[in-house]
This record gives structure tokens, C-alpha cells and sequence, in this order.
């Protein structure tokens, strides 16, 4: 895997992997922070899984969204203290069990951001069925 990202003016770069680029702007103004995308970067990893888990499963759901939070250090370098994911379905509530077992299998086995982030810093999460 590699990445190129290259500097446009103050805090702002954009990275790029093979056609695919995103913008990054450590003011927050014309892109993501670099903490931010790496979050953005953990719900994607775990969605995916999920999305994966539950189709082999066979769970019908729609409307599925992932809030990612982190509480970070006061001091530099600032780091995570603890990140929580709030994972939002809308299912029927029968598949509550089976939505857990499909996150906690992104969390714990499959997805490699949240095993690289669970090397510094707590990974928790939420369900919210919708």
C-alpha cells in the first residue's frame, strides 16, 4: 500500500492513492484533519466488514451509519485516549444479536485500524437500531 500526498499552501495537502485523492487541512477548512481521516478511516474498515458479515448473514438493513469519536490527550503529542463507535442500523430488532456479533468481529478480528488504534488507545461501541 502506499500513499503520495503533497502540499498545497498553509495546512492544506492532498493525498493520493493510485486515481483516488482526498484533501487534508490541518485548519479543518478545505478538508479533513489527519485525526479525523483516520477515524473516518476506522468506520470505513469496520463498515465494510460489517456490511460483509451481515449480507453472509443474511440480515436485511438499510440506513446504516457510523459516528466515530475520540477524547484525546491534553498534552503533545496529542493522542487518542479512548475512541467510541457509534454504529446506527436500521434492522428489525430480532437481528440486534446478530449486528453485534457482525461488529464485534470487524472490531476484534477483521479490521486492521481498529487492531493498530487498540494498540494505544480503548476501542468501544454502540448499536443504535433505527
Amino acid at each position: 500500500m502506499k500513499t503520495t500526498t503533497t502540499w498545497i499552501k498553509k495546512h492544506e495537502f492532498k493525498s493520493q492513492q493510485g486515481h483516488n485523492s482526498i484533501k487534508l487541512d490541518g485548519s479543518k477548512e478545505k478538508g479533513f484533519s489527519p485525526k479525523a481521516l483516520l477515524l473516518a478511516g476506522l468506520a470505513g474498515c469496520s463498515g465494510i466488514d460489517v456490511v460483509d458479515i451481515l449480507e453472509k448473514m443474511r440480515v436485511e438493513f438499510a440506513d446504516f451509519t457510523i459516528d466515530t469519536e475520540a477524547e484525546q490527550t491534553e498534552e503533545h503529542p496529542k493522542v487518542f485516549k479512548m475512541v467510541l463507535i457509534t454504529y446506527r442500523i436500521k434492522t428489525a430488532k430480532e437481528n440486534e444479536d446478530k449486528v453485534k456479533k457482525a461488529i464485534e468481529l470487524s472490531l476484534e478480528k477483521y479490521c486492521g485500524v481498529s487492531a493498530m488504534l487498540k494498540k494505544n488507545s480503548p476501542v468501544r461501541y454502540e448499536l443504535v437500531l433505527e
